[in-house]
């Protein structure tokens, strides 16, 4: 049986200050040097790390903070707000709910719930066939500070085949 070329991955990095507004900001992420349709060259996207900091990578101030929320997503079209999961421009999505309560005892304390808790579970990755995405979020005006989403995307290009040619044409528009 004849073993099939893998190709190494590779890492793209965005980052994309999401303020503390309530409105929606976003970066494009070009991808022209992997993605080229006519050359059937495209990307397949294995795995997404994202995080929210503040501007310097680190933990978020709760200071004062009752609760408060943030959002992000990943997108094959620009958008201009946060949209729904089942939109199929949307590659990945992430939202973080943030507390800050005090114990009985006067010791802080910070409790995190995440309602869209950034799954990526795909079996063998998301095809990508764009040579631009988009990467953006929201977050509530209840943050002390600006919010920033960093995603580190985990990536592999190949060539575009008739099966993957459908698949594309099937999961996105």
């Amino acid at each position: 049986m004849a073993k099939s070329a893998k190709s190494d991955s590779f890492f793209l990095r965005s980052s994309v200050d999401i303020n503390q507004d309530g409105n929606y900001y976003q970066a494009a992420i070009d991808l022209g040097a992997y993605v080229d349709a006519l050359g059937k060259s495209v990307m397949r996207i294995h795995n997404i790390a994202v995080s929210f900091t503040d501007a310097n990578g680190r933990n978020l101030d709760l200071t004062g903070i009752t609760a408060t929320s943030a959002d992000y997503q990943l997108l094959t079209q620009s958008a201009t707000d946060i949209i729904l999961a089942s939109d199929r421009s949307i590659i990945s999505t992430g939202k973080i709910n943030a507390q800050r309560s005090i114990s009985g005892n006067g010791v802080a304390g910070t409790v995190s719930h995440d309602y869209d808790v950034l799954p990526q579970m795909w079996t063998n990755g998301y095809l990508v066939g764009v040579d631009t995405i988009y990467f953006g979020g929201a977050a509530s005006t209840l943050w002390n500070e600006n919010v920033w989403v960093s995603m580190v995307l985990e990536c592999t290009v190949e060539t575009l085949t008739q099966n993957a040619a459908m698949a594309l044409a099937l999961s996105q528009q």
